[in-house]
Order: structure tokens, then C-alpha cells, then sequence
């Protein structure tokens, strides 16, 4: 099996981090690896690999690395009809696809783990099928049509602000090595949810307008203050925001404005152990 690494050396590692992973890679040289620090080095990076016959695809960045990656394969078809394994590592600001399939915390570590399941012949113990979502852009003739884009999260309202916000805060300054990515991410999650159980609902806070079907069929809301679908069981700082039934495999969950009782349900929500009257009539959704 030939294993090929994507290396995002701009993906919230440090410099350090960097020189590890590259001094490891240098004297494994039957590991093939391209380093990317764009994304519009991506496609040529990806082809490269291809063309060597790659058979596992390890993806050391993070969330934003694996769309990239995923986009370029299911998307843009850079491998063709041969689609390799796709092995992320926790090397990113966010890594809640890695975290959710099990990687080791040291993506160094990880990347051994893989060669030695390689050398070993077990890496079929290690493969765990995961569905990928794909997200279009544009509706009518009057909008703007873009590619579409694949990952394993999709989200609006609060949690997409969040990050944005998170990103804007703490991606610049002395600040930045203690609260980026999933630290950062949690704490602007929790103070922009905490201003929402208070009941305000302005600037940031505004409900998004959004019409939803779910398997064909229309939610009842129109504005939302939280919009997730994901293949993933969990999301960053553990939170597991779905409880919905169903055999499909997207997990959806939804916040309509306004929801009742919101800081009520708000801790039960995101252990994905919700009370009883937390229902869609409540402004509550949750199906897969």
C-alpha cells in the first residue's frame, strides 16, 4: 500500500511542528508527501500524488485542509474512479473530523500508528466508513453560482459566527496560542449562546432566515438561530447536539427563533440527552 501526505504547513501548527513532521517525512522516503501553504496549490498537489497511484491519502491540517482535500477528490475528481483511503490527523486549529475518527493527538504519533497498521497489514481494522456531505451554492437564475464543496460539517447561524468570530479575535497577538481553534471556538460559542439565553437577539444574534427540507419534507420555521447537519457523532469540546432517530446518514439538528425555554434546554441539547418537551413544536429539531 503507498501512502502519500498532504502537509498544510500554514494549519495552525507550529514552527516546530512543522520541523518534526518534515524531518520525519524526510527519512521515510517511501512515505510520498507534497506541502501545500494555499489552497490554490491544492488541485496541483493532489494530482501529483495521484499519478503516483496513492492508495492511502494522510491529510495532516485540519478541518479546513480536509474539505479542501475531499472537495478536489469528490468534486474536481483529481484521483479518478480510484479514490484512495483518506486518513485525517489532529495537525489543525480545528480537527473535529480527526477527533471523531479516533486520531492521535500528536499528529507525528498518528502518522506512525498509520505506517506501522501499513508495514503490519492491518489497516483494514482502522477503516471506518463515513458518508461526506456535499454543499451547492446558488438558487434562481439571479444568484451567483459557485462549485460545490465537501466536508463532514455543515453549519449556520451561531456556530458558523462563532468561528468567524473566533478566527477575527484571536488570529493576531500574543493571545493566539491560548485560545485559537477549538479553545477559542468554545468560549465565543458559549458567551454568544449565554447573550441568546438572556433573550438578545441583535447584530450578531440576528436569526438567520433559511428554508429547510428535510427528506423532501418543510420544517414549520422559517428563522433559525442554529442550523447543523454533520456525519460526524461529535463536534468540538465534545459537544454531541444530536438526538434525532432515523437510518439516514447526515445528522441534522436545528434551533428555530424563537426556541422555548432556551437556557432551559440548552446543557441537555448539547450532551444530545435533551428533556422531554424539547420537540420540533418547541423550536427543537433533531433527525438523521
Amino acid at each position: 500500500m503507498r501512502i502519500g501526505v498532504v502537509n498544510n504547513l500554514r494549519a495552525g501548527k507550529s514552527q516546530d511542528q512543522v520541523s518534526r513532521m518534515l524531518g520525519f517525512l524526510r527519512s521515510h522516503p517511501d512515505v510520498l508527501h507534497v506541502e501545500t501553504e494555499n489552497a490554490g496549490v491544492m488541485p496541483d498537489a493532489l494530482a501529483d500524488l495521484a499519478r503516483q497511484e496513492v492508495d492511502l491519502l494522510v491529510v495532516n491540517g485540519g478541518d479546513g485542509t480536509l474539505q479542501y482535500v475531499l472537495t478536489e477528490i469528490l468534486g474536481s475528481g483529481v484521483f479518478g474512479d480510484r479514490v484512495p483511503l483518506v486518513a485525517p490527523l489532529r495537525a489543525g486549529r480545528t480537527n473535529m473530523s480527526a477527533m471523531d475518527l479516533a486520531a492521535h493527538r500528536d499528529p507525528l504519533r498518528g502518522l506512525e500508528e498509520l505506517i506501522a497498521c501499513t508495514e503490519d497489514g492491518r489497516i483494514a481494522e482502522r477503516v471506518e466508513p463515513r458518508r461526506v456531505l456535499r454543499v451547492s451554492y446558488g438558487h434562481g437564475a439571479s444568484s451567483i453560482q459557485r462549485s460545490a464543496q465537501y466536508g463532514m460539517f455543515f453549519g449556520a447561524g451561531i456556530i458558523k459566527r462563532a468561528i468567524e468570530l473566533n478566527h477575527r479575535l484571536f488570529d493576531q497577538g500574543s493571545q493566539r496560542r491560548l485560545v485559537e481553534g477549538v479553545p477559542g471556538a468554545t468560549l465565543v460559542t458559549a458567551g454568544l449562546m449565554g447573550r441568546l439565553i438572556t433573550g438578545d437577539q441583535s447584530g450578531i444574534l440576528t436569526p438567520d432566515k433559511i428554508q429547510i427540507l428535510l427528506d423532501g419534507q418543510p420544517l414549520d420555521h422559517g428563522e433559525f438561530h442554529l442550523v447543523i447537519a454533520s456525519t460526524l457523532s461529535r463536534l468540538f469540546a465534545r459537544m454531541r447536539p444530536f438526538w434525532g432517530q432515523g437510518p439516514g446518514g447526515v445528522r441534522f439538528t436545528s434551533f428555530a427563533a424563537p426556541s422555548q425555554k432556551f437556557g432551559k434546554a440548552a446543557i441537555g441539547i448539547l450532551r444530545g440527552k435533551p428533556a422531554n418537551w424539547v420537540t420540533p413544536e418547541a423550536g427543537y429539531t433533531s433527525r438523521n
